[in-house]
């Protein structure tokens, strides 16, 4: 049985279920365009995510909301953080950490090698999940998916949002692009929070590929179970947009060269005026939703924006 809530209501759009927000949401659909900071290497992208979140820090009191990004995109940031949580050098910081997941593959067990919840276990530390104020993943093994989204979106709300979006960049067919798991043609509108969307086997091989490139050691069993996954939860265009600040990286255009063509699209395509024609391209390509966020910081190495270095 669902979770009763004031907050959300369900919305079906061609076999995908989003949560969107009861009351109206003000979505501003000014175009800020994107501008790529690029980075030599995947260690100072790291560390610039890590400033991002120190001079979010010094720039409130309380509290500290951040939805992690998986796969190889943040990989250097966690370690980073790993190692300063193995000492005592920003605990006070971590002790404001309120930390979320943005997207997961179900059913799965939370257990499994190919959840990001145990990658992040395996490169941030046991360190670091004992210092942070609180760890809220999206729940994969339960019959009910639904109820649990709205669980945890609740949490979000009563906690103020989030302060930052760590994101990446996904590829998807015809130089479209996903955002956390938002596909093209999902149906994602601005005031959507989250959304159970069936899987789509181009995102299930990225998913699995980036896995394998990031260094995780993944069983024969894990890999079947993920393989049998049905859908995407994913947040959606409001917890993107409500972010106070977006940082965005995209470092695996090696592995993914797909990257160099999709990111440049994002980059390089003009956004209509008209709101419904607006609206179909952003659900063609899901990518273009960080363009209407006026703080984003996007740290990319250089072979991502001039593929021959």
């Amino acid at each position: 049985m669902t979770t009763a809530t004031s907050l959300f209501q369900r919305e079906d759009k061609n076999g995908n279920m989003w949560l969107a927000l009861n009351e109206p949401v003000l979505a501003s659909t000014s175009d800020h365009g994107i501008e790529p900071m690029v980075l030599p290497s995947e260690v100072e992208v790291g560390e610039a995510m890590f400033k991002e979140l120190l001079s979010t820090a010094e720039a409130k009191t309380g509290d500290i909301n951040i939805a992690l990004l998986g796969g190889r995109g943040a990989q250097q940031l966690h370690r980073l953080l790993g190692e300063k949580a193995a000492t005592n050098e920003i605990d006070e910081l971590l002790a404001r950490l309120n930390v979320f997941t943005q997207d997961a593959l179900a059913p799965l067990a939370m257990g499994n090698g190919l959840s990001f919840v145990r990658d992040f276990e395996r490169i941030l530390g046991e360190a670091f999940f004992a210092k942070i104020k609180s760890f809220t993943p999206m729940q994969t093994d339960t019959p009910d998916l639904e109820g649990a989204l709205t669980d945890y979106l609740n949490k979000l709300e009563s906690l103020g949002g989030l302060d930052i979006f760590f994101i990446g960049h996904g590829p998807e067919a015809n130089d479209a692009s996903h955002l956390a798991y938002i596909k093209p043609f999902s149906g994602a509108r601005a005031h959507h929070m989250a959304g159970i969307i069936p899987i789509s086997s181009s995102i299930l091989e990225h998913h699995i590929s980036k896995f394998k490139a990031g260094g995780s050691e993944i069983s024969a069993e894990d890999e079947a179970q993920c393989r049998a996954a049905q859908y995407i939860l994913t947040l959606g265009p409001a917890a993107i947009l409500g972010a106070k600040k977006v940082v965005q990286s995209v470092v695996d255009a090696d592995t993914a060269p797909a990257k160099i063509s999709t990111y440049a699209k994002v980059r390089q395509t003009s956004l209509p005026q008209d709101e419904k024609e607006l609206a179909g391209l952003l659900d063609a390509n899901p990518g273009l939703w960080i363009r209407l966020h006026s703080n984003v910081k996007s740290f990319v190495l250089p072979n991502v924006t001039s593929p021959n270095n």
